[in-house]
């Protein structure tokens, strides 16, 4: 099977073909940096990080572009607020944000542009869709009228009946399934930023920004858009109109979507108390691995439920695969001299075979995890019973670590020992020989409380970390 998606735009499963053989143009709808990102933002950027490994995993080189949004609404709100620039508030926590990313292990996308660094490219969007019919002016600001483009609401469903033609928004977003004509070119007021343009001082609308630095990195028309699934409406449905309108050419072949995070089985507030950021949820003691591994395991288009169990059971399992990782190692080692026999080569075909034919099912993450667990049990079974010798271990390690390139929970724990609890090991293990048990037990507490689990086996010490 060659890769496939279900693309929002139909809403049907389709072959991936990149418009150029072997590159894909990636966009992805970034932050608005006006606080911390909250864990419901980056359940649609680790879908969408696993979509980039995949992609580079099956042979694609992946041009990824995320947008930084600098001026919004709730930026210049928040930045008046704490009586800064938008520019100082912004920096703050688009840091923040790239901290955040690395604690995750989702890797960096190829170009971040900031909004207020594109503003000569949006003007000239809007100057184009000015000389084609689709804005008027209105009270010192311009706007897209979406009964211009036949082909407004293909994305979300919207039919005619639900246009309303002549009624406006100004606020960067809006209620679902309430359209309304859009503000491309916002007048200045009061205790707002500005720019000079030909509609007079003022700032651009939030739909255009996304139309403007996605054309600038990957042209007029791409391959691969995503966001959350309430980017649909009305985000993504005004770039189309804008883009297209525009540019006169199709501007994106394939939308993804993911689904909303719910906490708790219910969508996370505030109010509630059950909203969380990155930040708040490793105070907790959680670590990334296992929030990295929990926003991963479900299926992209299937809502996913976050509870602070189900973090402690994600952690669990990524240590079982740690586990897993440490014992090929130390076989592919110690273990007797050996090639591959007949049946771990079966089992790696079957691993690889399998994980490509679920994430190239439109990225099928659960099912494909089944099957790096049932290798996992048979790889397991076989050990016990016949043993590895190298060769087996380093074709499991190897097939393990590839799979490992797109979900980055392994590679991301790699643990080194400093020298000190390397010397309390060696002392350890002689105060057992010398039969000084209570010197022993001492150095495994005192490991123990470094986060250092050491489990005695006939070969010798393993040691793993909590």
């Amino acid at each position: 099977m060659t890769l496939h998606f279900t693309n929002t735009m139909g809403h049907r499963l389709e072959p991936f073909q990149s418009i150029e053989p072997g590159k894909a143009g990636l966009y992805t709808c970034g932050p608005t940096v006006y606080d911390f990102a909250h864990i419901g933002n980056f359940r649609a950027y680790m879908f969408e990080d696993v979509l980039r490994r995949y992609l580079e995993l099956s042979g694609f080189e992946v041009n990824h572009v995320m947008n930084l949004t600098d001026v919004e609404d709730k930026t210049i709100m928040a930045a008046n607020k704490a009586g800064v620039t938008i520019f100082e508030h912004a920096d703050k926590y688009i840091h923040a944000f790239f901290e955040d990313l690395d604690t995750l292990g989702i890797a960096r996308a190829n170009v971040y542009p900031k909004a207020t660094d594109h503003i000569p490219e949006m003007i000239e969007i809007i100057k184009q869709l000015e000389e084609k019919g689709h804005t008027y002016e209105s009270e010192g600001s311009l706007y897209y009228r979406i009964t211009s483009f036949d082909g407004y609401g293909k994305l979300s469903g919207l039919t005619l009946d639900h246009l309303q033609s002549g009624a406006r928004v100004d606020s960067d977003e809006y209620e679902k399934e309430d359209a309304r004509d859009f503000v491309l070119w916002k007048g200045w007021k009061e205790g707002e930023p500005k720019w000079e343009s030909p509609w007079g001082p003022g700032r651009p609308g939030w739909h255009i920004e996304c139309s403007a630095m996605s054309s600038k990195f990957l042209g007029p028309h791409f391959d691969i858009h995503c966001g959350g699934e309430d980017n649909i409406f009305p985000h993504h449905e005004n770039e189309i109109a804008q883009s297209e309108a525009a540019n006169g050419c199709t501007f994106v072949n394939y939308w993804l979507h993911c689904r909303h995070l719910m906490v708790d089985g219910e969508k996370m507030s505030k109010s509630k108390g059950n909203f969380y950021t990155l930040r708040q949820l490793l105070e907790k003691g959680y670590k990334p691995r296992a929030i990295r591994y929990l926003l991963l395991s479900a299926h992209y288009r299937q809502p996913l439920n976050l509870t602070l169990e189900g973090i402690t059971a994600a952690d669990q399992t990524v240590r079982r695969l740690l586990d897993f990782q440490t014992r090929l190692k130390e076989a592919s080692m110690s273990g007797p001299e050996g090639d591959p026999v007949p049946e771990i080569k079966t089992l790696v075909q079957g691993l690889e075979d399998g994980f490509k034919k679920h994430m190239d099912n439109d990225l099928d993450m659960p099912q494909a995890l089944a099957v790096v667990f049932e290798t996992v049990r048979d790889v397991n079974r076989h050990g016990d019973t016949t043993g590895l010798n190298r060769g087996d271990a380093a074709l499991v390690l190897q097939a393990l670590q590839k799979i490992d390139s797109v979900l980055n929970v392994l590679t991301q724990e790699e643990a080194v020992l400093d020298e000190q609890i390397e010397a309390l090991i060696r002392e350890r293990l002689d105060a057992r020989k010398n039969k000084n048990y209570a010197r022993a037990d001492e150095i495994r507490d005192s490991l123990k409380a470094q986060g250092i689990i050491l489990e005695d086996h006939a070969g010798g010490t393993r040691w793993k970390r909590e």
